[in-house]
């Protein structure tokens, strides 16, 4: 079960002699996992800051947790993981988080016990709200990117009547600088290509003889110019369009070109980035970065038919070079979730000893252990602790006592026991 339950009880001779023979029980039994959980000696206070020190812990928790959520949903997003694959990138210090849980120990350097409890709360809440903050622009950038992308895959993967044609056309292609002449591009379908040869000069008058060229191809029609004087393009377009040859409208601009170019350059090494994944595992997937791959090999300029091979063969070799890459946005995103599920455990360190103290007294006393309930085991080993340490609030037991009678019953507080007692959910991570 993806879970650990923070417990502690007063640290008296009788009631250690209990949990010791709770723990040996449940551990023989198979109800739980079983590990002492270290509490520093931190400086208590007075008790009026005590209870407003546990009122703020009490609203760290689940803002931690709600960040822990959302970032888990990045990833996700992020990687295309499946349900169960995203704990290899949820980690904290480079190992799993239940081996972190099982292994806390509290950051002496960053958290000092000397240090008065509200300024090592009030460092986690600024901690907290920073990733937030940095967290809601992240998302806001990835967004955006998608969205462009979205769009130039639409201006990619459309056919030549449609499709941008920056990575298509070139200079040569074009008569520029001219007062009077122009070149057109013409859609051609495959079927009308010697039809297109033995009209294209007389759709029209003064259109320059033998001045077309296929530059590109897909798989229904072919990219052609032609040459001709400027007063005679709308009579050609004319013409042109009644024997179904269609007339793109557009004309060579350099910086326009060159500008959709770097655009195009720019979206596809950004969703390299975003696209963070291991080569091996995604060998049968398609993602956005695929498809525009697909896209710029599907309409092959005429100069580039005889290279794409050689060249994907050399595309394939720097892949497997790299082996995989992995972008900023999720490095980001696996190092903050580590950072904010550490400042979680700072958290439950401190609601588990604010709470002890609240409820049993000073001077400071009690033990803490960490439990991990076994599969379908939660029940019993609830009844057993509860059971064992009910004597140390009659009140609560006697409220679960009844809530155990009377079927339906709603408490107002149901994770409230004898004994302190907080959960550290991984249910996330399923």
């Amino acid at each position: 079960m993806s879970e650990f339950w923070l417990v502690s009880i007063p640290g008296n001779r009788e009631d250690l002699e209990i949990l010791e023979q709770v723990l040996t029980f449940t551990s023989k039994s198979n109800l739980s996992l079983n590990t002492d959980f270290e509490i520093p000696d931190f400086k208590v206070g007075t008790l009026d800051s005590l209870i407003s020190l546990s009122d703020e812990l009490g609203r760290l928790d689940p803002f931690a947790e709600s960040l822990m959520k959302k970032m888990t949903q990045c990833v996700i997003e992020v990687t295309e993981a499946k349900k169960g694959e995203v704990q290899e990138y949820l980690l904290a210090h480079g190992v799993t988080l239940a081996s972190f849980v099982t292994h806390f120990e509290w950051d002496l350097i960053k958290y000092p016990v000397k240090q008065p409890l509200g300024e090592v709360v009030e460092a986690l809440r600024k901690q907290l709200t920073q990733v937030e903050t940095d967290l809601k622009t992240r998302i806001s950038a990835y967004k955006k990117l998608k969205r462009n992308l979205e769009t130039m895959e639409k201006k990619l993967l459309g056919g030549l009547l449609t499709r941008s044609l920056s990575d298509i056309v070139s200079k040569e292609d074009f008569v520029l600088d001219s007062k009077y002449l122009v070149t057109l591009l013409v859609i051609v379908p495959k079927t009308s290509y010697p039809l297109w040869q033995k009209t294209y000069e007389s759709l029209s008058d003064m259109v320059v003889p033998r001045s077309t060229k296929l530059i590109a191809e897909d798989n229904e029609s072919g990219l052609f110019t032609v040459t001709m004087f400027q007063k005679v393009i709308e009579d050609f377009k004319i013409k042109a369009t009644a024997n179904k040859f269609k007339v793109r409208d557009f004309f060579y601009d350099e910086k326009e070109i060159e500008s959709e170019r770097e655009e195009i350059t720019k979206l596809l090494a950004a969703k390299k980035q975003q696209e963070s994944f291991r080569k091996i595992q995604k060998k049968q997937s398609f993602s956005l970065l695929d498809l525009f791959v697909k896209a710029f090999t599907s309409v092959i300029p005429r100069r580039y038919q005889k290279q794409p091979k050689a060249k994907a063969q050399e595309n394939e070799r720097e892949a497997e070079g790299e082996g995989y890459w992995e972008n900023p946005y999720l490095q980001w995103l696996k190092a903050c979730f580590g950072e904010v599920f550490i400042i979680l455990l700072h958290i439950k360190t401190l609601r588990v000893f604010s709470e002890s103290v609240l409820r049993y007294g000073l001077p400071v006393n009690f033990k803490a252990v960490l439990l991990q309930p076994q599969k379908k085991s939660s029940k019993r080993l609830r009844e057993a602790l509860n059971s064992a340490f009910k004597h140390l609030d009659e009140v609560a037991a006697s409220i679960m006592d009844i809530s155990l009678d009377i079927p339906g019953l709603q408490l107002g507080n149901q994770d409230y026991f004898p004994y302190v007692y907080y959960n550290i959910s991984l249910g996330f991570l399923d």
